[in-house]
C-alpha cells in the first residue's frame, strides 16, 4: 500500500505545474480557472535508499519500491460547496484521497492572474477550508436527521453518534476543522471516520514560491503560521523551478542545477517525507528470490496486518513472522550471517512492525 494525496487549491495556485514536476508528466496547465476538469492521476515510486542497501546484500530478480499516488484536483472557488465552478465534482474527488496537499500561491507574477486580483495566502487558505467545512456541515446535518429520532428513543449507539455529530458541528461553528477535534473514544473515532468529512482529512500545506531564493518569503511565513495553528504540516516548494529541473534529461545535470539553485532535495522527496509523517506511515521490506520490495503500512500495524498488505491469505493464515532489521543486515552482510549471529527473531500475531524491518511470513490457508 502507498497512499493517495490530492492536490487542491484555488485556480492558478500552481497545482498542475507542481503535479507535472512531481510525477514527471505534462499535466495540462494554463493561466485560467478549471484547466483541470477531470483529475489527473500519477503513481510515482517512493525513493528509499534502504532498498538499494538491501539489494547489495541480498540478490533478487527485481527491485520494487513502494508507491505514492498524486491526484491533481480541479481548482476550487468560493461557493464550491453550493455547486459553483466544478463544485460537487471537486468535493467528491477530495473525498476519495487519504490526505490533502493544499497548494497555496506564495508568489507574485503579473502574467498569472489571481482569481481575486490579490496575493493573500491567508485568504486563499480560508476560502478552501471554509468550502470544505460548509460541505461537511451539510453532511453532519443529513446524518443528524437520520439518527435524531433514534437517539431520543434511548438507542445507545444513536446517542453516541449524536454526541460526535454535535462536537464536530460545534468545532465547525468556531471555524475549526474536524481534524483538530480530540477526545473521542475508539468507538466515537470509528464513527467520526465513517462520516468521511473533507475537513477531517490530514492536510499538508504546500507554499508554492517562485524559486530557491524565495523559500522564506512573507507569503510562505503566513502559511506556516496557519499550519501551526491548526496542527497541519507545511513545506515550501518552487513548483515551476521543480518542473524545469525535471525536464533536464541527465541526472548529473539535474543534481548540479539543484546545487546551483539551493535545492538540496527534490520536491518529490520532500512531499513523500512530509506525507509519511502526516499519515504516520512506516516501511517494511521483503527480500530474496523474485524481488526485493518495500511495503508501506500504518504505524503500529501488527505482523498479520503487514502480511495482509502482500496478500489477504497471508493475514488469514498467519502463523509467524521471521524478522530482523536493516541495520542487522548492514552489520552482518548477509541474511545467513544475520541468522548465525542470532539476530533473526520469530514474532507472533501481536508483534508491532517497526520501520526498516525485513520480514518473512509463514502462513497456512
Amino acid at each position: 500500500m502507498g497512499f493517495t494525496c490530492g492536490l487542491v487549491g484555488l485556480p492558478n495556485a500552481g497545482k498542475s505545474t507542481l503535479f507535472g514536476a512531481l510525477t514527471q508528466t505534462k499535466a495540462m496547465a494554463g493561466n485560467y480557472a478549471f484547466t483541470t476538469i477531470e483529475p489527473n492521476s500519477g503513481v510515482v515510486p517512493v525513493p528509499d535508499k534502504r532498498l538499494d542497501i538491501i539489494s547489495q546484500h541480498i540478490k533478487a530478480d527485481k527491485i520494487v519500491p513502494a508507491t505514492m499516488e498524486f491526484v491533481d484536483i480541479a481548482g476550487l472557488i468560493k461557493g464550491a460547496s453550493k455547486g459553483e465552478g466544478l463544485g460537487n465534482k471537486f468535493l467528491g474527488h477530495i473525498r476519495e484521497v487519504d490526505a490533502i496537499a493544499h497548494v497555496v500561491r506564495c508568489f507574485e507574477d503579473s502574467s498569472v492572474p489571481h482569481v481575486s486580483d490579490a496575493i493573500d495566502p491567508a485568504a486563499d487558505v480560508d476560502t478552501v477550508n471554509t468550502e470544505l467545512m460548509i460541505a461537511d456541515m451539510e453532511t453532519l446535518d443529513r446524518r443528524k436527521t437520520k439518527v435524531e429520532k433514534l437517539a431520543k428513543s434511548g438507542d445507545k449507539e444513536a446517542r453516541m453518534q449524536m454526541e460526535v455529530i454535535a462536537k464536530l458541528a460545534a468545532a465547525i461553528d468556531q471555524n475549526q476543522p474536524p481534524r483538530t477535534v480530540a477526545g473521542f473514544s475508539d468507538e466515537q473515532n470509528q464513527f467520526a471516520k465513517s462520516l468521511t468529512l473533507l475537513s477531517a482529512k490530514p492536510v499538508l500545506y504546500i507554499c508554492n514560491v517562485m524559486d530557491g531564493d524565495d523559500m522564506e518569503n512573507n507569503f510562505a511565513q503566513k502559511v506556516k503560521e496557519i499550519a501551526k495553528q491548526d496542527g497541519s504540516s507545511v513545506i515550501v516548494l518552487a513548483g515551476k523551478l521543480e518542473g524545469e529541473i525535471m525536464e533536464i534529461e541527465s541526472a548529473a545535470e539535474q543534481l548540479a542545477f539543484r546545487k546551483e539553485t539551493g535545492l538540496t532535495e527534490t520536491g518529490l522527496d520532500r512531499m513523500i517525507s512530509a506525507g509519511y509523517g502526516l499519515l504516520e506511515l512506516v516501511t517494511f521490506f521483503t527480500a530474496g528470490g523474485k524481488e526485493n520490495r518495500a511495503w508501506t503500512i500504518r504505524k503500529n500495524a501488527t505482523a498479520p496486518q503487514a502480511a495482509g498488505t502482500i496478500h489477504t491469505d497471508f493475514e488469514k493464515g498467519f502463523i509467524r513472522a521471521e524478522v530482523y532489521n536493516l541495520q542487522d543486515l548492514v552489520e552482518h552482510k548477509s541474511e545467513t550471517a544475520v541468522k548465525d549471529a542470532g539476530k533473526l527473531r520469530v514474532e507472533g500475531k501481536g508483534y508491532v512492525v517497526q520501520d526498516g524491518d525485513i520480514m518473512h511470513f509463514r502462513f497456512n490457508v
